[in-house]
């Protein structure tokens, strides 16, 4: 990582703005759909369980639930246009720590189903509350990365009493991503709108460019860079559905999230790396550690916006001491 150089990649070239800050976000929800119960069905192989649950309007949520049932739950919320498996990482690091660590696909992503509606913040955030719900996880910690962190927002503000004691938000989109006379150090609305014409026009290969390029800094003069990552990044947003991911990218740009965070009240931390180009340091993390009531900010210097993967040696066990705090 060049730690010298902080400033966005945004608005060098058309290209360099598409590029640049298309993955973060993508947000929370309401708990307003009905409960429902947990699903497992066998895969294609017939050898494995995969577990699902199924929303009021029909939609599958897929979820990965590991770990020892009556041990504290950490729930992990993915970015854009990413899946559960981007905290396999992590996920690893807790369930050796002795936790029941759970992951979901947010609808029209990964393995859930290719919703074309209810791509939105509030119904992300509402099946959350149907998964927690089948689930019955109680003095949960919620983390979120980018799009997740809007998601964890959401739904942490609106839980039911008891189910959460703690949340954790990792480069994520909140307060407001998009420029307006309310919040003039947002993106510009013409940078999603760029998103959105290289999704539509070659989605494969924006896919490829943006993990190749800002998302974990591999853009960066002497940034050690992993195809493996950049493979592994495409592979999970190439599973989803294009439509969930277009609309997506109005659900993490254009919600504002000011009122959910002033509405938690339980403790927050706010992680986020200073050479994130996806979503802006300045714009983003400060100013939501100052709408909540019990919130920490945690700075990384010089570290990009998928700092999970990047340098989880760091990360991890700065997570587990607030988890422990």
């Amino acid at each position: 990582m060049n730690e010298g150089s902080t400033a966005p990649a945004f608005g060098i070239t058309r290209r360099n703005v598409i590029l640049s800050s298309g993955i973060a976000v993508a947000a929370m929800a309401l708990p307003r759909q009905g409960a429902a119960a947990t699903q497992p069905s066998a895969n294609q192989s017939g050898n494995e369980i995969m577990s699902f649950v199924k929303t009021q309007d029909g939609t599958e949520i897929y979820y990965k639930d590991w770990g020892p049932k009556d041990a504290q739950p950490i729930v992990f919320h993915h970015g854009w246009p990413l899946s559960a498996d981007d905290w396999d990482g992590q996920m690893m690091y807790f369930l050796e720590q002795g936790y029941r660590v759970i992951a979901h696909d947010r609808r029209g992503h990964g393995r859930s189903t290719q919703t074309w509606t209810g791509n939105e913040m509030d119904t992300y955030a509402a099946d959350v509350a149907v998964l927690t719900d089948a689930l019955d996880l109680k003095n949960a910690v919620h983390i979120g990365h980018s799009t997740g962190g809007g998601e964890v927002t959401r739904y942490v503000a609106r839980a039911k009493p008891g189910r959460v004691s703690k949340a954790i938000l990792i480069g994520a989109v909140p307060p407001i991503m998009v420029k307006s006379d309310q919040n003039p150090g947002g993106l510009p609305i013409e940078v999603f709108d760029g998103f959105r014409a290289a999704l539509v026009a070659n989605r494969a290969q924006f896919f490829l460019d943006v993990p190749a390029g800002p998302f974990y800094g591999y853009n960066r003069p002497g940034a050690k860079v992993s195809q493996g990552v950049i493979e592994n990044w495409w592979r999970q947003g190439m599973a989803g559905g294009a439509k969930a991911h277009y609309d997506c990218i109005k659900a993490f740009s254009e919600t504002d999230f000011t009122d959910d965070l002033k509405a938690i009240t339980v403790p927050t931390l706010v992680m986020h790396g200073d050479d994130d180009q996806i979503v802006p340091y300045a714009d983003s993390a400060p100013l939501s550690v100052k709408l909540l009531k019990n919130g920490t900010l945690k700075t990384y210097a010089g570290l990009p916006h998928g700092l999970c993967t990047t340098h989880p040696e760091i990360v991890n066990p700065d997570l587990l001491a607030f988890i422990k705090s």
